[in-house]
């Protein structure tokens, strides 16, 4: 080891960050991923849900009852009508970690924000940070940059200026680089909002969110006629649910706690699933198998924790144990009066178990028939490359597999991934159309039936192998069509893995700019001629027609840490059947005049 050169240790290298500092320089302890805004878990949504719960806090301790918030050019702001912050403290409060009422729960006994962290982390991110508190006549406004004070001012407002906080801010392009707001993806968390809050009005770019019967009506949103009854609904002091059934496969769950979206679930979920099984069986005096009762449930659940604990700092999940017993015991007793009071529903509720339990058992004599199938392919599933970790491993929540058409794009993957999270998938070409088949056609289809293996969600999407499922096909038409495919088999079997998101389109470059000293990948025409520009008139320029082409040092670029996923959303569940209906199935006269008018374009799902 002769000639090898040691780092000094010693008192100089020892550094104390301020507290903003320490954000800045560990971003993804405090608002996990950073991102451009192309996925609604990115960074700069979860600043701004930070300012909307704290403003939703003051609703829910009963002062104000409307959130005004608009965007322009990348400028949040935020205006609540509540009691402001304390004027003596509103520079601590967005700038000091650990400084706010959150603590104190005869102030706040329901709150989200309870790490104190919320707005300072916005505040440390934001090239542009100001916060105004209006409180009987007087205010009192900070402005920071990037975690700095820059000016601090007293006053007295206009007469008739109402009590409550606004907050401004821009996100440091330092921090999250080029990034941009989805609309869509905010106006879907201001109706959540207005779901949980019933009676709070909230207004995006002047458009009003408002719901009168919460719950209820999030999921006459989302399935409309496509329920098969009537929505189940209630209400207590801390938990509220709303359930119903439609005759697609598989559930799905819409779950919160105090306001917030828990994404993965948590105990709150799973003891609200127990105490629905409970209750059913308890009032038909039966014992059905859970399967049986929750086959097609769709649901929403949301409950209120005094001091939940969740298992990361973006809350996407609940682990309190101790709450499970009492919403146990709420669910079971309160789907108990529910059925007993509607007979009609609760006849058409039995008929569904009943269908679901003629279903299953028709399933398990086809998995029988391919039982020897399985056994044969449990060591080695065709064209199935593993990866060393998976779901439920220390970092398995990094993993992911990508699906491939064809060996090309399969071995250019395969040579430039990473063999500890990211596994292959390679489809022989275009997969069978499985639109409007019964789940037993799976296990008749090899190919589909070998992924359905290779994910591990044959008896319980709960034991999904990846975080991430990634549909990686050609940006041409066949390429369009093997997508979608995939995707009516997502939204055909597994609805829940989109709704839950985890499946994925990958997003490769169309195009290779390059001279001598410089190369750029490009993912639209318009970044093309950019990078074009840039290089000057003796650039090269490829454009890639498959995966296949992208050589294996190249490809690396993009599977890696800079990966471009575009997840797979749908905006209600009541539009899936007519989607897949209009795309995958009989080739009608309207689908056919689509096709012609617009050859050449996107058509995926």
């Amino acid at each position: 080891m002769a000639g090898k050169k040691v780092s000094v240790y010693d008192e100089s290298k020892i550094k104390t960050l301020s507290s903003l500092e320490h954000i800045r320089l560990r971003t993804g302890m405090y608002i996990g991923r950073l991102g451009d805004g192309s996925n609604p878990d990115d960074g700069i949504y979860i600043l701004l849900k930070e300012i909307i719960d704290n403003a939703v806090d003051e609703f829910i301790m009963g002062n104000g009852n409307r959130i005004d918030i608009e965007l322009k050019n990348n400028l949040v702001k935020v205006r609540d009508y509540g009691r402001g912050i304390p004027l003596g403290k509103v520079v601590d409060c967005v700038s000091t970690i650990n400084t706010g009422a959150k603590y104190n729960d005869e102030v706040f006994q329901f709150s989200v924000g309870l790490n104190g962290v919320g707005t300072k982390a916005v505040n440390a991110l934001s090239s542009h940070f100001k916060v105004i508190s209006i409180r009987d006549g007087k205010f009192s406004e900070a402005a920071f940059s990037k975690g700095k004070l820059l000016s601090n001012r007293e006053g007295k407002v206009k007469e008739g200026i109402k009590n409550g906080t606004y907050v401004e801010f821009t996100p440091d392009t330092e921090v999250f680089g080029e990034y941009e707001f989805n609309h869509e993806y905010i106006q879907k968390r201001i109706w959540n909002y207005a779901y949980l809050n019933a009676g709070l009005t909230l207004y995006f770019n002047g458009e009003k969110y408002y719901s009168e019967a919460g719950l209820l009506d999030l999921l006459n949103a989302e399935l409309g006629s496509e329920a098969l009854y009537s929505t189940g609904y209630y209400k207590g002091n801390q938990l509220e649910f709303a359930f119903t059934h439609s005759n697609n496969y598989g559930e799905n769950y819409f779950s919160f706690v105090n306001g917030q979206y828990t994404s993965d679930g948590g105990t709150h979920l799973s003891a609200f699933k127990e105490g629905f099984l409970k209750g059913v069986n308890d009032f038909y005096r039966k014992s059905y198998k859970s399967e049986d009762v929750r086959e097609g449930m769709v649901a929403a659940v949301s409950v209120k924790v005094q001091s939940p604990v969740f298992e990361s700092q973006t809350k996407n999940k609940l682990g309190n144990t101790e709450i499970r017993q009492w919403i146990v015991n709420e669910t079971k007793s309160a789907v108990v009066s529910f059925l007993h009071k509607n007979s009609d529903t609760s006849k058409i509720l039995e008929q569904k178990i009943l269908t679901n339990e003629k279903l299953r058992t028709e399933l398990n004599a086809v998995k029988k028939e391919a039982k020897e199938a399985a056994r044969k392919i449990a060591l080695k599933i065709p064209k199935l490359t593993e990866c060393k970790l998976h779901m439920g491993d220390k970092g398995g929540e990094n993993t992911m597999i990508f699906i491939t058409e064809g060996d090309s794009a399969a071995g250019t993957i395969k040579t430039s991934r990473d063999v500890t999270y990211q596994a292959v998938f390679s489809l022989r070409g275009k997969p069978e159309n499985m639109y409007g088949k019964k789940r037993s056609e799976i296990y008749k289809c090899a190919e589909m039936f070998n992924l359905m293996m290779a994910l591990g969600i044959d008896n319980d999407i709960n034991n999904l192998r990846y975080s991430k499922i990634v549909i990686a096909t050609d940006a041409d038409n066949d390429g369009f069509h093997i997508r979608n495919l995939m995707l009516t088999f997502f939204l055909q079997y597994f609805e829940e893995l989109v709704t839950s998101g985890r499946v994925y389109i990958l997003e490769t470059p169309l195009f290779r700019v390059r001279n001598k000293k410089e190369t750029e990948y490009c993912y639209t025409e318009e970044e093309r001629d950019r990078a074009a520009k840039k290089l000057g008139v003796q650039a090269e320029i490829t454009r890639f027609k498959g995966l296949g082409e992208i050589s294996d040092h190249e490809f690396g670029q993009f599977i890696g840490k800079d990966i471009r996923l575009s997840p797979v959303t749908v905006d209600s569940l009541q539009g899936v059947p007519k989607l897949l209906s209009f795309y995958m199935g009989k080739n009608t006269p309207e689908r056919r005049n689509f096709i012609m008018k617009n050859l050449l374009a996107d058509v995926d799902a």
